[in-house]
């Protein structure tokens, strides 16, 4: 509820039923929609009332039907075939005077949603796009997307929408709870490793996969060595930004440095592109210990290990903050 009230364009429909299809009991409606109708914002175009106690499911005294052959057309082919001629009716219709008041405001409404979707499609096929101004606030994944397709950043920014749960997830949250276990800390689980698109999407959560990642880490070269830090939030400046994220982990360095961390548990990058939109993430991770522990940026080392394949990745030409800043500095700040 709270994610379509928040990401709703510019209406929000809520809707509810008494009866499902799985038993005689009645459903009732969710309490959010009781709230929803109580709270005098919204209007209320249609509010059944409560069936009689004795009051029959009618979703279950209705016999399912459906035609055999089966048709190509699907069930629903006769209906569409009412719709469609019902449209290229009322489109030779001279004006709009034969209609009610109702009926008007809501075929205007139909014509102000086509014109913009048609208008966005126009303006997507043409080479000149949207501007939209980057926040001053950005998180660390949020970066990474900037390298690696600023368009599809300028979509998520102009019109945020929440991500499609990734398979890989499961493989992700699990690791890292055992971790959590390991170290004896809280909270490893960040949202690059729920939805990193590096990660294998063809992986599972089972109990094999899990077992499978754990042995690979014990014979890893951090198995023997313990942080001096886990999950450590930050938020630190970049030009004219301000940068939020989290470290998975942190250890000492020899001989006085310090080696950020962060756990992949899919593959790794296949292409020089790919490799260098992540390598922001861990540029960002570096500048942010740094400041964090008051040493030079040059004491702080930054990798990638990537769990499955038991390889840690080191980028040597990881961005300074002078090279941040102007990746960051090319998009106009958000009024």
């Amino acid at each position: 509820m709270y994610v379509a009230t928040t990401r709703a364009a510019f209406w929000l429909g809520c809707s509810g039923y008494w009866w499902g299809e799985g038993g005689s009991s009645r459903l009732g409606p969710s309490p959010f929609l009781t709230e929803v109708r109580t709270s005098g914002a919204a209007s209320i175009s249609v509010w059944a009332d409560e069936p009689e106690a004795d009051t029959e499911n009618p979703l279950l005294a209705t016999v399912e039907a459906a035609e055999w052959p089966r048709t190509p057309a699907g069930r629903r082919y006769e209906a569409i075939r009412e719709a469609a001629a019902m449209v290229e009716a009322a489109d030779t219709a001279e004006d709009l005077d034969a209609l009610g008041q109702a009926d008007r405001a809501l075929v205007t409404a139909w014509q102000r949603d086509a014109d913009l979707l048609l208008a966005e499609r126009a303006q997507r096929r043409t080479d000149h796009g949207t501007q939209v101004a980057l926040p001053a606030r950005l998180s660390v994944s949020s970066l990474v997307s900037l390298a690696r397709d600023p368009a599809e950043l300028a979509r998520q920014v102009r019109r945020p929408m929440p991500r499609p749960p990734a398979r890989q997830a499961r493989r992700g949250t699990a690791f890292h709870q055992w971790l959590e276990q390991r170290y004896g800390q809280q909270l490893l689980i960040d949202d690059s490793d729920l939805f990193g698109a590096d990660d294998d999407a063809t992986g599972s959560a089972g109990d094999g996969d899990l077992a499978e990642l754990r042995a690979h880490f014990e014979r890893s070269e951090w198995a023997d060595r313990w942080p001096q830090a886990v999950e450590v939030p930050f938020e630190t400046l970049i030009g004219d930004r301000l940068i939020r994220g989290r470290i998975d982990a942190v250890f000492k360095g020899k001989p006085d440095g310090f080696d950020v961390v962060d756990w992949k548990t899919g593959s790794p990058p296949r292409n020089e592109a790919e490799r260098h939109a992540v390598s922001v993430q861990l540029a960002a991770y570096r500048l942010a210990w740094a400041a964090l522990a008051d040493v030079p940026v040059a004491a702080v080392r930054a990798a990638f290990h990537y769990v499955r394949h038991n390889q840690t990745v080191r980028p040597a030409d990881l961005l300074d903050e002078a090279g941040l800043a102007a990746m960051i500095e090319q998009v106009p700040v958000a009024d």
